[in-house]
């Protein structure tokens, strides 16, 4: 079977325009992208709050003004939104493209499908990500923005080397200074927008990664490297992902646990970064959270006030709340390849009642982590992993909100994760993340208010995209 997306404008009250074209015989294409208002809609951004019945007028791919509705009617095509509710368009902090090629050309539209307008790919190969972006750019169709990091950055042994299907290439090893320094620079050239930094890298290398990032003016997205700890790796970063090995940081006995796994590490001379990396942490992560010590968890998480944190909950929760017990998942997962839905099936079977039970002490810790982290005042980011553990594109950033909010956000901090948090990364708050003049015109256009459950983010209406109104995916043979 092959998928198309297909995008449509979304049906409007035509003012202006289509008036013209019944006039002229025809009311279908309307020749260049019009001006375009939303009207008697409520707006709600993280910034600025409610504002009821209001005006958003986009020319281009900006918003030029946000106002109260005025009594006459604009003189261009318009969407009423009476009783709906107009956000910024979402993104997701942590995708990766290129983990499933089954995939790969697919999630840009299912995004825009759920209201994700932009996004992070946090690791693959840099000229296939470039390449992948470009074609979507030339296509025309709408699509996301997508931020590329390239591959991750790791040490001597590299985790995701690409040895085995299951563990695809997404990384490539830095283990020494002056590569570090060389690959940022390249990666840069090639077209990257920021780093990602993975987990075998050694402390010294990890500095140079960050000095040189600096001169070239690319943020750092970063695990915490295994030789390190989240106080003096993260505050050098801009994000942190997963919370993964904070679990260490937070431990009473975190100097000894981290003497263990330097000197494994140290000591590694042949094999692959996978199996060091599942080791240590099969060793080490369960008795680090057994050893939590809240008073050196308090100075390691006020360290972190400038570095974004971005839990991944739904995948650190996946075995624990199996997203096929959703109503809503069948239904997604039917817009995936047929290849896909089956193999997914198949793996979520493993996770089936009557089967051995699974730990599930680092799901509970990373929602407690997360109470923590709002608590005291650390950033949070909203990213999924996409499509790493049953991750649907765009489907399952509204999950990632919910789990945000169970874990102790308000309904708008979590639209601040998913808006505002995003773009502060790129240092590019000035341009989106709210509904004002002068941002882009990436929007989400709700039938409930997600203020009052953020599940309502789920109820989509319509998605604007650099000023064009898109709805709707369909499948065909």
């Amino acid at each position: 079977m092959n998928y198309r997306f297909c995008y449509v404008l979304l049906p409007v009250r035509i003012t202006f325009f289509c008036t013209l074209a019944l006039l002229l015989g025809a009311c279908g294409d309307i020749g260049d992208k019009p001006d375009l208002a939303i009207e008697n809609v409520t707006v709600i951004d993280a910034v600025n709050g409610v504002r009821e019945n209001q005006r958003v007028v986009i020319d281009g791919d900006q918003i030029v003004s946000v106002s109260a509705m005025a009594v006459e009617r604009s003189a261009f095509e318009t969407i009423d939104g009476t009783g709906q509710f107009l956000i910024p368009g979402l993104w997701d902090m942590h995708v990766h493209f290129l983990y499933d090629p089954a995939l790969s050309e697919v999630m840009a539209p299912m995004f825009l499908k759920y209201g994700i307008t932009s996004v992070r790919d946090t690791g693959g190969e840099i000229d296939r990500l470039v390449n992948l972006r470009e074609r979507i750019r030339a296509s025309g169709e709408p699509a996301p923005g997508i931020y590329i990091s390239g591959p991750l950055l790791d040490g001597k042994f590299v985790v995701y080397d690409g040895a085995v299907p299951a563990q695809p290439k997404l990384g490539t090893g830095v283990p020494d200074t002056e590569s570090a320094r060389r690959k940022v620079r390249e990666l840069k050239e090639a077209g990257a927008d920021f780093i990602k930094i993975y987990e075998l890298i050694q402390p010294d290398v990890y500095s140079v990664l960050v000095d040189e990032a600096g001169v070239q003016g690319l943020p750092i997205a970063s695990h915490v490297p295994l030789m390190m700890t989240a106080d003096s790796a993260g505050p050098m970063a801009g994000s942190m992902e997963h919370l993964r090995n904070l679990e260490l940081a937070c431990a009473k006995n975190w100097k000894e646990l981290l003497d263990i796994r330097q000197v494994k590490i140290s000591a590694f001379e042949e094999g692959r970064g996978y199996e060091l990396r599942r080791d240590l942490h099969s060793l080490q992560r369960i008795p680090a959270i057994q050893a939590y010590d809240e008073t050196r968890c308090n100075s390691v998480l006020d360290t972190l006030g400038n570095t974004i944190q971005v839990p991944t909950l739904r995948l650190n929760t996946v075995q624990m709340l199996v997203p096929d017990r959703r109503p809503d998942w069948a239904d997604a997962l039917s817009i995936l390849p047929v290849e896909v839905q089956k193999r997914w099936l198949d793996q979520l079977d493993l996770l089936k009642p009557g089967l051995p039970e699974m730990d599930h002490t680092f799901a509970m810790w990373s929602l407690f982590l997360v109470s923590r982290l709002q608590e005291q005042g650390v950033p949070i980011g909203a990213g999924t992993d996409t499509p790493i553990g049953w991750g649907l594109p765009g489907y399952s950033l509204h999950t990632e909100l919910e789990m945000l909010v169970s874990a102790g956000l308000s309904e708008t901090q979590a639209l601040y994760a998913a808006t505002v948090q995003p773009a502060r990364f790129f240092g590019l708050e000035s341009e989106m993340g709210q509904i004002q003049a002068g941002m882009r015109a990436d929007l989400v256009l709700l039938d409930a208010n997600p203020l009052v459950n953020i599940t309502n983010t789920r109820r989509i209406h319509g998605v604007v995209v650099k000023g064009q109104w898109v709805v709707g995916a369909e499948q065909s043979d």
